[in-house]
């Protein structure tokens, strides 16, 4: 019933391993982007070098600025409704401050948020509970804001009351089951809190003190640049994850903070090395890489989906010497001039670098374009000259060589990808395999990848108007990460070489494998068979 593929070699063991590693870190924060876009939009538009934030040439502001930024404002602030102090007068004639939104919600909200979500990828809601819990006592024993400890205490703390539970699971008595479960769920966060205070929290300052020293260090030698010879050729092997959202993103948010801009943001976000390799393939491509370069280039820099440059990476490896040049480059250029955002550009497209770089000011937005600009040209002149010289053998190989660029790009990510499809030729887009047969009644389809995003929200929605087309009611289909599988799914539907994980998470579901999750004749087998069933009730 299923079509699964050949087990992975054991060298590539250690990828996939640090991939899934990438993986959990990105489902630490990515489900969270929308409340650091917030923070960064908040940031940008209000604190005194904001655009509200500044004074009029009146002497006044244009909006309630202390009351948001909290006390740090002027003792009085004129706006269009009139008075409005950083301070008020409360009910029983005692004076308060207003406490603010900028510093609250990145030392509480944003570390909390990821520690909640962090703990539920572990043991659901309690562990997401007691992981939020344990991780305040992180936050209330430093002075910075607490991402990495959010993201290593966070799982900690929901894996220990994973174990607490397994040492009474079926030992409680009928009807104490809720009092046991709270009390020892409260008594476990409050104990981890204070061994977070005390203990957690100084070893985190440390360490956050030192990958922050490490930035400074390179920074003020002109290395960072070189940080890009990790990142491009991790960027081409789904390699990226746990360097992005593990280090730049929480050191990135520590300098938003203080300086309201952090270069680190734009590191692996910016477009521009993708751009000049995509640019470079149109101009000087042979075959299906030449002819697809284009439309790829507008969903890469516009739509900020990087992944679809990878495959042409891939079918000229030396090219991506080009991508660490270009990358080196538009980091020069940042660093050089004082480039950065104001918050996480994800996706990296241009329009959410525009909108992290505009918060700064003009001129850092014009720096952020010239870094975008310059990466791009680097990249795009470097890999001319490696395609030019090598054009006529090229010429004379090409055929398979771009098709098996995608096959390695997806074998690398380890899941189909919709990027991946838009490059795909029609005669090799399907998955072979058994047809889809089952007396078992379909009513809820999940498509499952990694992250539960992205591919597999595309996938599920092709499929949902294939049902739509069929006039097929009454199935349910959705898309959601592997590890969120709950067995509760009807039909399966993954990518090749992540269908083993999808039943062993999922074991009394239907599985269905497919290389490609835009176009597949499986989506065609499912369709008729739910449609006869639905004929055969009737």
């Amino acid at each position: 019933m299923t079509t699964t593929s050949p087990a992975p070699a054991k060298a590539n063991g250690l990828r996939t391993g640090v991939q899934r590693f990438g993986t959990f870190l990105s489902g630490m924060i990515m489900p969270n982007i929308a409340a650091f876009i917030a923070w960064g939009f908040i940031t940008m538009l209000f604190i005194p070098a904001g655009f509200f934030g500044a004074k009029s040439p009146f002497g006044w502001h244009w909006a309630p600025v202390a009351e948001i930024i909290g006390g740090g404002g002027d003792s009085a602030v004129i706006g269009w409704q009139g008075a409005m102090t950083a301070v008020a007068e409360g009910a029983d004639g005692n004076i308060f401050a207003y406490v603010g939104l900028v510093g609250p919600m990145v030392t509480y909200l944003l570390p909390l948020l990821i520690a909640n979500t962090a703990g539920r990828m572990v043991y659901g809601e309690r562990g997401g509970v007691v992981a939020t819990i344990a991780t305040m006592g992180v936050i209330v024993g430093t002075n910075i804001p607490m991402f990495l400890g959010a993201m290593i205490m966070g799982p900690i703390a929901a894996w220990i009351t994973k174990q607490m539970d397994k040492l009474w699971d079926g030992k409680i008595r009928p009807g104490f089951e809720m009092l046991v479960n709270n009390f020892s769920a409260g008594i476990l966060g409050m104990i981890l809190a204070i061994v977070g205070f005390f203990a957690f929290g100084p070893v985190m300052l440390g360490i956050s003190a030192v990958l922050g020293a490490a930035v400074d260090w390179l920074v003020s030698l002109n290395l960072l640049p070189l940080v890009s010879i990790i990142v491009e050729p991790a960027k081409v092997l789904f390699l990226n994850n746990a360097i992005n959202h593990g280090v730049f993103t929480p050191l990135g948010i520590e300098q938003a903070a203080e300086t309201g801009k952090s270069i680190l943001f734009l590191i692996e976000a910016n477009p521009g090395p993708g751009l000049g390799l995509l640019l470079a393939f149109t101009f000087f491509g042979v075959g299906a890489a030449k002819a697809s370069a284009p439309g790829a280039a507008v969903i890469q820099f516009f739509g900020g989906i990087h992944e679809i440059y990878f495959p042409y990476a891939l079918s000229k490896p030396t090219t991506i010497l080009a991508l660490i040049a270009g990358g080196a480059a538009g980091v020069t250029t940042n660093m050089l001039l004082g480039g950065g955002l104001g918050f996480p550009a994800a996706p990296g497209s241009i329009i959410a670098v525009t909108a992290g770089a505009i918060g700064s000011g003009v001129g850092n937005l014009v720096v952020v374009y010239l870094s975008v600009l310059i990466a791009a040209a680097v990249t795009f002149l470097i890999t001319a000259v490696i395609l030019r010289a090598s054009r006529k053998r090229d010429l004379e190989a090409e055929g398979d060589t771009f098709g098996a660029a995608i096959a390695q790009t997806e074998a690398n990510k380890g899941k189909s990808s919709v990027a991946m499809d838009a490059l795909r030729t029609s005669s090799g887009a399907a998955a072979g395999g058994t047809a889809v047969a089952t007396d078992r009644r379909i009513e809820n389809v999940v498509f499952a990848c990694d992250a539960g995003m992205g591919s597999s929200a595309m996938g599920a929605s092709v499929l949902r108007n294939k049902f739509k087309k069929a006039g097929v009611d009454g199935v349910t289909v959705t898309n959601q990460a592997i590890a969120n599988l709950d067995g509760t799914a009807d039909l399966v539907i993954t990518q090749q070489q992540l269908t083993d994980r999808a039943k062993a998470q999922s074991p009394n579901s239907l599985h269905v494998s497919v290389d490609n999750f835009m176009n597949s004749p499986k989506y065609e087998e499912v369709v008729e068979m739910v449609r006869a069933q639905r004929d055969t009730d009737a």
